[in-house]
């Protein structure tokens, strides 16, 4: 839940802190590492990207079957021979092509974000008492992004519209190259040159650190945001724009594109531009308010969001399928329920915490929980956590507009194969987990409050479920 800026600290303004960094249990950092968080962040670290690598080489080699390569090798005795012929032949190669398209693309984007105007939104308080400026422009850079890469393929014929798919395997390769620089930078940044040193955490304990980050905030300036900047630019943008390419690769191969295929640019390209027409509210979310950069959030934005989300688009390429209008017109519902429940949902939140408190939800005055909490800094300030609307179903009624249009994005797919459905799984994962760090951040930031409001809204994701 968002917290209110105390009316004695503008905008502008930043409290006077200590210039060392939080140490201990505190609101911000509500957790001891132990050796299973340890074995658990080398997991994901080892395993997240053999996983893209593997979902690459069957997607391109196997019409994204994710058993087939399995068959061969068990049935080749899991030799090295197998296993060099199956997996290793087939892995992506490099290209300079490739580096330069993605390091054009990265450039163009950089300069976008710097020069094009931009709103001034404001995050969330950090747990050492910031209150940080973002300079918000993502719309306008998405609007030209796209239009420079529709007019440079079909009027200027500068490229190919299937340039991304054409290059797919040295992209990878380009991304994974800077990911990797991007989280060993931002890790050596925390201890040389921190933005906000007192936001920063130190768990002890290397692996986990380098997989979720030591810098809440890191920065060039005062509005370079490597968080913001990361997650819309080479993470959401992209996002479309792998589709529309992917779109037009399957047109050069069967003559057409598929309703499948234009409903899932039309839900994905729903979501995305949501994103960015509210890109001043993703500012207070989760990914920007609480989560340190470190491998999670610098390698997952430029390679684990640009190849795994979209992975409904390289199915439909492979495997072309024509939806009946029924079907068509039963995905489109859950998707669009699925949008219409995700941004009421956080509209609500966002009016109640705009006004605080006084106004009307679903006809009724807004119910709430008044509460205090003090940050790093000693200083103590005021909240509100939501109790009517949707945000007294559940505290997370968000995620469940959320997950349907998950759903609805792999339903585009039909049932032939596993791998599609692969976004769901992982969206399902995700925000679960997401509610448990979330619970446990809020009890350290709200103590008694959290109790009180745990009384009232019991049900976390689904009513009486879960």
């Amino acid at each position: 839940m968002s917290s209110k800026r105390s009316s004695k600290t503008s905008k502008n303004e930043e409290p006077s802190v200590s210039l060392k960094a939080q140490t201990g249990k505190t609101w911000g950092r509500d957790k001891d590492i132990s050796y299973n968080t340890v074995l658990l962040s080398t997991l994901i670290l080892t395993c997240c990207p053999l996983l893209v690598v593997y979902f690459w080489v069957v997607c391109t080699h196997y019409q994204c079957s994710i058993i087939e390569p399995i068959i061969l090798l068990q049935s080749n005795d899991f030799s090295k021979e197998a296993f060099e012929s199956v997996i290793l032949h087939k892995l992506p190669q490099f290209s300079l092509d490739g580096i330069k398209i993605y390091f054009a693309w990265l450039s163009f984007q950089a300069i976008l974000y710097a020069i094009l105007p931009a709103k001034i939104g404001y995050g969330q308080r950090t747990p050492a008492g910031h209150i940080l400026p973002y300079k918000v422009n993502g719309l306008l850079a998405w609007l030209i992004t796209h239009t420079l890469y529709l007019v440079g393929a079909f009027y200027f014929k500068w490229w190919d519209a299937s340039i991304v798919h054409d290059q797919w395997g040295s992209l990878f390769i380009a991304a994974n190259i800077y990911g990797y620089f991007l989280t060993f930078f931002s890790f050596i940044k925390a201890y040389v040159m921190p933005s906000h040193a007192e936001d920063r955490k130190f768990s002890g304990s290397f692996i986990y650190d380098l997989l979720m980050g030591i810098e809440m905030n890191p920065r060039f300036g005062k509005y370079w945001d490597f968080k913001l900047f990361h997650n819309g630019r080479p993470g959401i943008i992209a996002w479309t724009l792998i589709n529309m390419s992917f779109a037009a690769a399957q047109y050069n191969k069967i003559g057409y594109v598929t309703n499948s295929m234009i409903l899932l640019n039309f839900l994905h390209a729903v979501y995305v531009l949501d994103f960015f027409y509210n890109e001043d509210w993703y500012l207070r979310t989760i990914d920007i308010a609480h989560d340190h950069f470190g491998f999670y959030l610098a390698w997952g934005d430029t390679v684990w969001l640009p190849w795994m989300y979209t992975l409904q688009s390289h199915y439909l390429v492979r495997n072309p399928i024509d939806l009946s209008i029924p079907y068509f017109l039963f995905v489109l519902g859950v998707g669009l329920s699925g949008y219409y429940i995700f941004r009421a949902v956080n509209h609500q939140k966002d009016i109640v915490r705009r006004t605080n408190g006084d106004c009307m939800v679903w006809g009724k005055p807004a119910k709430f929980i008044r509460t205090k909490f003090v940050t790093s800094d000693g200083k103590t300030h005021s909240s509100i956590l939501i109790t009517s609307g949707f945000w007294g179903i559940s505290r997370h009624f968000n995620y469940v507009g959320d997950l349907l249009i998950s759903l609805a994005m792999c339903l585009t797919c039909g049932f032939h194969h596993l791998l599609p459905y692969f976004y769901i799984v992982y969206m399902t994962i995700l925000l679960i987990h997401r509610i448990w760090r979330d619970d446990a951040r809020c009890r350290g930031k709200y103590g008694k409050y959290w109790d009180e409001y745990g009384k009232v809204v019991k049900w976390k994701l689904f009513p009486y479920i879960y």
